[in-house]
């Protein structure tokens, strides 16, 4: 077997991997579960992630990426490892050459990283990519014409705001305000509005069930269980759709805000097309209800969200791997 062209979408909640001639082989939580006492990996991905919150003392649910970029070198390489063994891309003859994105404003230092631990997973070459640019790729939009393409890629730990043309980055912004940030809010407003403890899969499953960031857009409700905080028992309440767009309320208009800005910093022509073609939503958070209007609402441009936005990056390396050849030198190690 030849070694082949991979293209990862190397996230903070979670990792795509594409594979030239496969396409979409891995989509996995980045979650890596160890026993401290033994200092090894137990599990990795989804087995990992049913272990958040449910594991004795000595075996620690973690996640290595934080806000887009590397918090634990060691198991990023060690879940990079485990994920490339598992989809079988290493040939018989050479190592596969691998395509990482990247959020926009990382340092060199961080780039650095995730390139020596793609490396060290049994990569031959490293290619860094923007992730926005990836994105925007993979929703279909033809980023290499003179015309103005934006796209808000919200992703787990950061959302990247980026106006394109002529195949490259005009305006862009990352910010580290996404999909974990709007479960964090969730679990606080819940903890101060009802003394009541719960864990970070009910949060998520509030915010996907229930949720709305668009006032009125969604009235339904959910009953959760929790720890209560006086008692320390387990008790029950009722959370509606107008609560948690409360609770969202402030995060939400960070990536707003992030968006205004770089629209205020795109040339005039730019913005022009931009109101014709309009803004193209990817990433997961796209999903979160009642997005599409609220960006609407508050840009004055059409908003829509890309088809099956969770794989958009992971697609959009797809696409930059038939051209891998022709990708900058400089980007390789």
């Amino acid at each position: 077997m030849f070694s082949r062209d991979v293209g990862i979408d190397l996230g903070t909640a979670n990792v795509l991997i594409y594979v030239k001639g496969r396409g979409i082989v891995l989509d996995e939580p980045s979650v890596v579960a160890i026993d401290t006492h033994h200092n090894r990996v137990l599990e990795v991905g989804e087995a990992a992630r049913r272990m958040v919150g449910r594991t004795p003392g000595n075996i620690v649910a973690t996640r290595p990426l934080k806000d887009g970029v590397i918090a634990d070198f060691e198991m990023t390489e060690a879940m990079l490892k485990y994920f490339l063994d598992k989809i079988n891309v290493r040939g018989l003859i050479g190592k596969p050459r691998i395509l990482i994105c990247t959020p926009t404003n990382i340092t060199t230092v961080e780039q650095k990283a995730i390139r020596e631990a793609a490396q060290k997973s049994g990569a031959k070459h490293v290619f860094l990519e923007e992730e926005p640019k990836v994105a925007a790729i993979g929703a279909g939009m033809d980023i290499f014409q003179p015309y103005g393409n934006m796209v808000v890629d919200i992703g787990g730990g950061t959302t990247d705001v980026a106006v394109l043309s002529m195949g490259d980055i005009v305006t862009a912004s990352s910010i580290k305000m996404a999909g974990d940030k709007f479960d964090q809010d969730i679990l606080q407003y819940i903890k101060h509005r009802y003394k009541l403890l719960i864990g970070e899969r009910t949060s998520e499953n509030i915010k996907i069930q229930v949720a709305t960031v668009f006032p009125g857009a969604r009235d339904e409700q959910m009953e959760i269980r929790g720890r209560d905080m006086v008692s320390g028992l387990p008790r029950n309440i009722m959370i509606r759709s107008s609560e948690i767009e409360e609770a969202l309320k402030e995060s939400v208009n960070s990536i707003v805000m992030a968006a205004k800005s770089v629209l205020e910093k795109t040339p005039p022509e730019l913005s022009a097309d931009i109101i014709d073609r309009g803004i193209i939503l990817t990433g997961g958070g796209a999903l979160l209800h009642g997005i599409e209007q609220l960006f609407a609402e508050e840009l004055k441009v059409p908003v829509h969200v890309a088809d099956d936005p969770m794989t958009c990056v992971a697609r959009g390396t797809g696409l930059m791997l038939e051209h891998i050849d022709k990708l900058p030198k400089q980007k390789t190690s």
